[in-house]
């Protein structure tokens, strides 16, 4: 199901006197702390200064609204890389990726009933057990898969069900699933109440690295008749995913996104964000194209995905590309931060 998500200064960029002027784009957002990049620009107001306004929606799954980015509901979808991308592909439908959201370090994690840690001593012994996944075909079923298979099983060896990350919490609750995948912030509500315990963390067991598994796609018809607006609005997005980054260093903006984070309801607990790593990505958008091939191949392989299709059919990064140049090199403020993401 769709909302918009209840944040104060959306409200606030809606309501300003210029906002008449402004283009709206559509942009349908998977919850996570990585949205602190776009809440974040429109704060500082890096779209308004290049005459955008976005209307944010959250979404489930980048699974579940492929045919909504297809006919042009939405402009923009941002999140994980599901196998509906690669047969919207196939078809021809309208739908490209064009940026990075989430990459190595990801901090998802596969985590399981407290009840079950003492038997289950390594991903082998998951076989038979219910696991849970976001959506049909999506990243998260991906990444269920690549850990099976690190110790010999394959994603037909256990239960799969669909479970949103909002509702995964109840499901463990209630017994309902043995296990699921879980990302930021959604990891840290769930552990931090011993809902579920840490099991097998995605950074260490999944290749190629980085890992990309949360992306932003572009309606490609509205893309091409807006070059000079999709330009603009990555250019002011790249902006905000620096100053992400340079919170994810503990930089001049942390407390800013934190700021933002907590006021959009993405993570209400303020001394969460300042507790747990956040997931990183590239500060220049740019998105892992070996990464994703080996998606596409995963997909394929599970009968999930119909063809394999060149990296040219699946990414385009000129929009990025296009943004950094404009920007320049990126430094972090603190230099020296020890955390390998974000650089």
């Amino acid at each position: 199901m769709l909302r918009l998500i209840a944040c104060a200064l959306l409200t606030a960029v809606a309501l300003s006197p210029a906002s008449a002027q402004e283009t709206t784009i559509r942009i349908g957002l998977a919850r996570s702390l990585s949205n602190g990049a776009e809440l974040i620009a429109i704060e500082r107001g890096y779209f308004k200064e290049v005459g955008i306004k976005v209307e944010l929606e959250e979404i489930e799954s980048s699974a579940n609204v492929i045919a909504f980015l297809a006919q042009n509901r939405f402009q923009i979808v941002a999140g994980g890389i599901s196998a509906g991308y690669f047969n919207a592909t196939e078809k021809n439908l309208p739908v490209k990726i064009v940026a990075d959201r989430v990459s190595t370090p990801v901090l998802h994690n596969l985590v399981v009933r407290p009840e079950l840690k003492d038997q289950l001593k390594r991903v082998r012994d998951l076989k038979g057990k219910v696991l849970s996944s976001n959506g049909p075909g999506s990243v998260s079923t991906y990444e269920i898969g690549k850990i099976l298979e690190s110790d010999g099983l394959t994603i037909n060896d256990v239960e799969l069900k669909i479970i949103p990350f909002p509702q995964q919490a109840l499901a463990f609750t209630n017994k309902a699933i043995d296990g699921a995948i879980v990302i930021p912030p959604f990891r840290y509500q769930i552990t931090e109440g011993n809902i579920a315990v840490p099991f097998a963390e995605a950074d260490d067991i999944i290749a190629p690295r980085p890992m990309a598994l949360a992306v932003i796609m572009v309606n490609t018809e509205w893309a091409a008749k807006n070059t000079e607006l999709v330009r603009n609005y990555f250019t002011a997005w790249l902006r905000g995913v620096r100053d992400y980054c340079n919170a994810y260093h503990g930089g001049s903006s942390r407390q800013a996104v934190v700021d933002v984070l907590t006021k959009s309801g993405t993570e209400r607990r303020e001394e969460m964000l300042h507790k747990y790593p956040w997931p990183a990505r590239s500060p220049n958008g740019r998105v892992s194209v070996e990464s994703m091939l080996d998606m596409q191949r995963w997909y394929v392989k599970n009968k999930l995905a119909n063809v394999e299709l060149p990296a040219d059919r699946l990414v385009d990064n000129s929009f990025v590309d296009f943004a950094a140049q404009k920007l320049g090199p990126f430094t972090p403020d603190k230099a020296d931060s020890p955390l390998q993401g974000c650089r």
